[in-house]
């Protein structure tokens, strides 16, 4: 899955128009693009504090689930650079992991990276 972040500045048409360019461009990338922006103000009114706060979490959800996080367009806001924050330390936190399997014995190595695994799920 590649994440898709991007401004959006307009309405819900022309962010839609937008961001299913974007798509299509990831999409020709060879990756599966999945863009919240696209989908979820089709059933969540941003409008409602609860709905708002679930549509952030469902994000903040697939980006975590996202192998790539993919940034779109020429400006940069508060809401793409929270993207890019949470999408970094997650590889961060992969690369720790692998370096502490990496220095254990061989045998530990099997166990801890069962135990990884299971607690990535």
């Amino acid at each position: 899955l590649a994440y898709i972040t991007a401004a959006w500045y307009g309405g819900d048409t022309e962010n839609a128009e937008l961001a299913a360019q974007y798509c299509r461009a990831v999409y020709d990338a060879g990756f599966a693009p999945i863009c919240p922006a696209l989908f979820l103000p089709l059933f969540l009114n941003d409008a409602v504090p609860e709905e708002h706060k679930s549509s952030i979490d469902i994000g903040r959800d697939l980006l975590r689930r996202s192998r790539v996080l993919v940034v779109c367009g020429h400006t940069v806001t508060e809401s793409m650079k929270n993207d890019i924050a949470d999408r970094v330390p997650i590889r961060e936190q992969l690369k720790r992991a692998a370096a502490e399997i990496l220095r254990q014995p061989a045998p530990q190595r099997k166990d801890r990276v069962k135990e990884a695994a299971h607690e990535d799920r």
